[in-house]
């Protein structure tokens, strides 16, 4: 009997210790530390009172640097896309698929593995909250790449910041306020939601990207200030624009600090590493360390950005590295310190570790190279080859003042030579003819946005710059709207059209083709709206307006698999103008 007892009282400790596990098996593995990745967009080195700059104060990102690692030399793409496609694969960035900004060249890769594919595949729980720029359109959505959540915006850039509208895991909602805010309202609930299991928070945010809008919370303070630090040729700054800046970089770091304190609060500090960089240097003129060049320039002040690694468990406090080290380098250094395996991947970047481990503070002599359009550069530890063949030593030269070339002709000759060879590689890769894709995912839309098309006739852009802009004076029947695509999974698809329309202009008849199938509608109803952005604008933009757009079902269309042309052009105007025109949503009927 006492046996039969002590089998039963086995087996219930057994059974519960089972429930227990299951229970619990979403806790957290010690050999997991949360990541986090905040991701800056156009913030300068300087643009930090971290690095010296009196002009302004960012506490809660220097307190980043202060209690980890600097990385004082850090590179990354002189541009958004680039850089953010060298993150996300530890590659540089014409390997990935990625050679511009718009219109889908800044697509990354279907073939490549993202960060977020990696840690997901682990076991993390993954979010994106901010500006994705590396494609719209499934299967080069950041859902499709490794994301479980979505919170922000696909594009290069936004033209308002205030209450814009954005995806929610794929759907479009307004946002809540100033832009950078509302994505970090949402990455903090992402990480309370998900603080018993590791999580991977990638926050981008849009600014101090231009339009330079700020709320006046963080304005006021620079509005009327005599600016103590000016850039190295005073004569290029605008002052107002770099007022604007640099409060927009108050308010990033006022953000930085909520979610750093929601993290002590979770008590989850010990064991979370925080990444602060930026994706490229300023936008305009202003203090940057004396460095030449700004943003899509491949000299020092194009490409130097701050970079700091916290992880209190295991990176010593006030640590700096002054080795150069890169955007490519930290997909093995974060895959390595989640103990996720990513040898044999052709990856470029190098594992970081050793900076702050068993007593390293040097890595081996490398090479980085720079590249944006017809510009190239390359740099060691000492000597940076520019763009004009010119010769530097940063170490004693940081602001590359002095061309060395003559006195230093052997290294010159070896630089060249690697230079060379690299450019080669870029300018051979393989360029791909990519359409857009249609219909790739069952479960979500296939949005086509103005800024991917092309166009014919007098239809004009709304602006050069293609990210926020839309079509206007769409006024004669030989005006027409295309984009090339790939219909992926052909059928039925229900037709949604972004648009307004004038009072008396509507009842204009459009007709969307795609091969031999047609949908004939009508504008019957008048949407006006002003351009949105103006208002908020501390000083003139050079990006698009934009206009409060309205979704308007129109029909059906029936689409065949395969590469074709999908096109929009007017069968009857009727008044002065179609619409202005700002995307069409395209959802396979089940």
């Amino acid at each position: 009997m006492h046996g039969q007892k002590m089998i039963k009282k086995t087996i219930l400790v057994l059974i519960s210790l089972i429930v227990f596990g299951c229970q619990n098996s979403k806790k957290k593995n010690i050999d997991q530390p949360n990541i986090i990745v905040i991701l800056t967009d156009d913030q300068g080195w300087g643009d930090l009172s971290f690095n010296g700059n009196p002009n302004l104060s960012t506490p809660n990102i220097d307190k980043i640097g202060h209690e980890g690692i600097s990385l004082n030399r850090f590179y990354v793409s002189p541009v958004c896309s680039p850089t953010r496609a060298e993150l996300l694969t530890g590659r540089y960035h014409h390997k990935t698929g990625v050679s511009g900004t718009s219109k889908g060249e800044e697509r990354l890769n279907v073939s490549e593995l993202t960060i977020a594919e990696k840690l997901k595949e682990a076991g993390y729980k993954t979010g994106i909250f901010g500006k994705w720029h590396n494609g719209s359109q499934f299967p080069y959505h950041p859902l499709a790449r490794g994301f479980d959540e979505f919170y922000g915006f696909s594009s290069g850039h936004l033209g308002n910041y205030f209450n814009p509208i954005l995806e929610l895991n794929g759907e479009f909602v307004k946002g809540n306020g100033y832009v950078t805010d509302d994505l970090t309202d949402h990455a903090i609930e992402f990480i309370k939601k998900n603080s018993d299991q590791p999580f991977f928070a990638y926050i981008p945010y849009n600014t101090p990207h231009s339009p330079m809008q700020v709320p006046d919370k963080y304005y006021n303070k620079f509005r009327n200030a005599d600016l103590e630090w000016k850039n190295r040729n005073p004569e290029l700054e605008d002052y107002q624009n770099t007022k604007a800046a640099l409060a927009m970089c108050e308010n990033i770091d006022w953000n930085v600090g909520k979610i750093t304190s929601t993290i002590s609060e979770l008590g989850l500090e010990e064991n979370t590493i925080i990444v602060f960089m930026s994706d490229n240097g300023p936008d305009s003129w202003r203090w940057n360390g004396g460095m030449k060049g700004k943003k899509a320039s491949v000299d020092e002040g194009g490409v130097k950005v701050p970079c700091f690694i916290k992880w209190p468990k295991k990176i010593p406090k006030n640590k700096s590295n002054n080795n150069i080290t890169g955007i490519i380098d930290l997909y093995p250094t974060l895959l390595s310190l989640a103990n996720v395996n990513y040898e044999n991947e052709g990856i470029d970047g190098i594992n970081l570790q050793k900076l702050w481990e068993n007593n390293y503070s040097t890595l081996k002599e490398r090479k980085l190279f720079s590249h944006w359009r017809d510009n190239y550069s390359v740099r060691t530890e000492r000597y940076f080859l520019d763009n004009s063949e010119n010769l530097y030593d940063m170490i004693h030269d940081p602001g590359q003042t002095t061309n060395i070339r003559n006195s230093n002709q052997e290294i010159f000759n070896k630089l060249k030579s690697e230079l060379d060879t690299w450019i080669d590689e870029v300018e051979n890769q393989p360029q791909l003819l990519r359409p857009f894709p249609i219909g790739y995912s069952n479960e979500h839309p296939t949005y086509l946005p103005a800024r991917d098309a092309e166009y014919g006739g007098q239809i004009q852009r709304s602006n050069r710059f293609p990210n926020s802009s839309f079509f206007t004076n769409w006024i004669a029947t030989n005006d027409s709207i295309y984009w090339n695509v790939e219909v992926i999974n052909e059928g039925i698809y229900d037709v949604e059209v972004f648009y307004t329309c004038k009072k008396n202009n509507e009842g204009s008849v459009v007709i969307l083709s795609s091969q031999n199938n047609q949908l004939i509608f009508t504008i019957d109803k008048a949407h006006e709206s002003s351009l949105i952005g103006q208002e908020y604008d501390r000083i003139p933009r050079k990006e698009s307006y934009v206009k409060n757009f309205k979704k308007l079902n129109v029909g059906e269309i029936t689409l065949l698999k395969g590469k074709q042309i999908i096109s929009l052009r007017a069968n009857k105007v009727a008044n002065k103008e179609v619409m202005d025109f700002g995307g069409i949503i395209l959802s396979l009927k089940k």
